[in-house]
């Protein structure tokens, strides 16, 4: 896009934007006869991936640079190219493309039509320079992509994605599903236990104040780990550093809190048992929704899942239902 054109209309076809100037590799051929090709064809202008084409030219498959360059020169590309290939439909538009961006964190995609043949290529710096207007030094091709470009790409969609409420809808709808299945356990499980709750009605007093300790420390903990994604990749490393560190402090939350609540119901209805049951209910509880909430957004940003949208729904009916067994079941127990 040149210089002055103004703001970019989201809703036009990607395609006019994809590059044209980059080869096309047999996956049947060697690494010394794709090297071969490239060196005559060129690269073009920002090369990031090379694909791999069938002899009916579909994309089979993507190969990074640096297999290319390190493999051996009598391997095949079949043998060391990645099969799996995200790519982006010719009928897309600006703001589809940019969305893959987000949610995929690739640096570049290959445009493919219906018979998913490649037609163009999109990388992430056309993006951030020339459609996000990002043309500062740090953004140049001559220098490396920016670790926050993707952040950029996902601020400036926040701000620029007009969606219509039908298609909002249908982003977040599916998702709350799953709170609707989980108000149906609850439900169930509080039917299970009718005969709990019939028999010692400060169960059934404390019932909103567990799920709502359950919520809260499952929304808090989400949000912490959604914005820990913003800036760390998913390994199993980071993982085990977060999963140690939430754990205790969930298991300071979960105590302080019970501790609290045991104390209230011994002071307001001087039952031990019943304070033991819902104040111990509440401190294993609140470590379980911790850890979800570490849990899901992790896993749903690990499966290139939109953590923000998805985590809530699934993160909060995992916490209430985990709540109400242990709660009823404690109960059960000790009540008995």
């Amino acid at each position: 896009m040149p210089d002055g054109a103004g703001s970019p209309d989201f809703n036009s076809p990607v395609v006019e934007h994809a590059r044209k100037d980059f080869p096309l590799l047999d996956a049947e051929m060697t690494i010394a006869q794709a090297l071969e090709q490239i060196r005559r064809e060129g690269v073009g202008e920002r090369v990031i991936y090379f694909f791999a084409v069938d002899g009916r030219k579909r994309l089979v498959g993507v190969l990074p640079t640096r297999r290319l360059l390190t493999a051996a020169p009598e391997t095949c590309l079949r043998d060391i190219m990645v099969r799996r290939v995200v790519a982006i439909p010719a009928t897309a538009t600006i703001l589809d493309a940019c969305e893959f961006f987000v949610l995929y964190k690739f640096f570049a995609f290959p445009v493919v039509d219906d018979q998913r043949r490649v037609v163009g290529v999109v990388d992430v710096s056309l993006f951030a320079e020339e459609i996000l207007g990002e043309r500062d030094e740090q953004s140049r091709p001559s220098t490396p992509i920016r670790d926050d470009v993707f952040e950029v790409l996902g601020f400036h969609l926040d701000q620029i994605r007009g969606a219509s409420p039908w298609r909002v809808f249908r982003f977040r709808f599916p998702w709350l599903l799953v709170t609707v299945a989980a108000g149906t356990i609850c439900a169930i499980l509080a039917g299970a236990f009718e005969a709990t709750l019939a028999n010692s009605l400060v169960i059934a007093f404390f019932l909103t104040m567990v799920l709502g300790l359950n919520e809260s420390v499952s929304a808090q903990s989400m949000s912490v780990t959604i914005q820990m994604l913003r800036s760390a990749p998913v390994t199993w490393s980071w993982f085990r550093t977060a999963l140690r560190r939430e754990f205790i402090t969930a298991v300071l939350i979960g105590l302080g809190c019970g501790i609290i609540v045991a104390a209230i119901v011994m002071v307001w209805r001087r039952d031990f048992l019943g304070a033991l049951t819902i104040g111990g209910s509440i401190a294993l509880s609140l470590v379980t929704a911790s850890l979800f909430g570490l849990g899901v957004p992790s896993l749903l940003h690990r499966f290139n899942l939109d953590p923000k949208i998805a985590a809530g729904p699934i993160t909060l009916a995992l916490a209430d239902i985990c709540a109400l067994i242990l709660y009823f079941t404690s109960a059960r127990l000790v009540l008995s």
